[in-house]
C-alpha cells in the first residue's frame, strides 16, 4: 500500500537516492547532473517549501515539493516538482503524487498551480499533467539544455484550482 506523507529528517537519504537518480540523466530537470548530496537541502528541503514522499513498505518511491511560485502578490499560485524513482516507474506513483498535491494545494489556500519548466521531450510528464487538467500556457523556445538532445523547448503549464 502506497502512503504519501510529509517528509522528515529520516527521509533525507531516501529522497537523495530518488533525486540523484532522476537528475543524473539530464533530460527532465534543470539541476546540474553533478549536484552533490549537500545541495539537496536547498533544492528539495528548503524552509520555504513543503516536501512529501510516497512510501511503500518503508521504501521511498517518489517525492514532491510544493511552494509559492512567487513571493508577495504572486504567492497564491503554487509551484510543484515531482520525482519518481526509476525503479518505481509504471506503478502509478506520479499520478498519486499529482492527486495528493492538487488536494494539498487547495488545503494550503493556493488558487492555482504553475509548472515553470516542463521539458517538451518528456511526453510522459506532459501527458500526465494534461490528464489532470493542466494547460500549456506558454513555450520557451530552446528553454532546456537536454543532456543528449541539446536545446529543446520547455513548456509552462498551469491549472486553476
Amino acid at each position: 500500500m502506497i502512503q504519501i506523507r510529509k517528509a522528515g529528517k529520516k527521509d533525507y537519504d531516501g529522497i537523495w537516492e530518488i533525486f540523484e537518480s532522476v537528475i543524473k540523466t539530464g533530460d527532465t530537470y534543470v539541476f546540474d547532473p553533478r549536484t552533490n548530496k549537500e545541495a539537496l537541502s536547498k533544492y528539495w528541503l528548503a524552509p520555504h517549501m513543503k516536501t512529501y514522499v510516497a512510501e511503500e513498505y518503508g521504501k521511498l518511491l517518489g517525492t514532491y515539493i510544493i511552494k509559492p511560485n512567487q513571493t508577495g502578490l504572486g504567492a497564491h499560485v503554487a509551484n510543484c516538482s515531482y520525482m519518481v524513482h526509476p525503479n518505481a516507474q509504471g506503478k502509478g506513483i506520479g499520478k498519486k503524487l499529482c492527486e495528493h498535491s492538487l488536494e494539498n494545494a487547495k488545503n494550503l489556500g493556493f488558487k492555482a498551480i504553475q509548472f515553470n519548466i516542463v521539458v517538451s521531450t518528456n511526453q510522459a510528464a506532459v501527458n500526465l499533467w494534461k490528464k489532470y487538467g493542466f494547460k500549456i500556457i506558454g513555450t520557451i523556445p530552446k528553454g532546456f539544455n537536454h543532456l543528449t538532445l541539446g536545446y529543446v523547448d520547455a513548456h509552462i503549464m498551469y491549472k486553476e484550482l
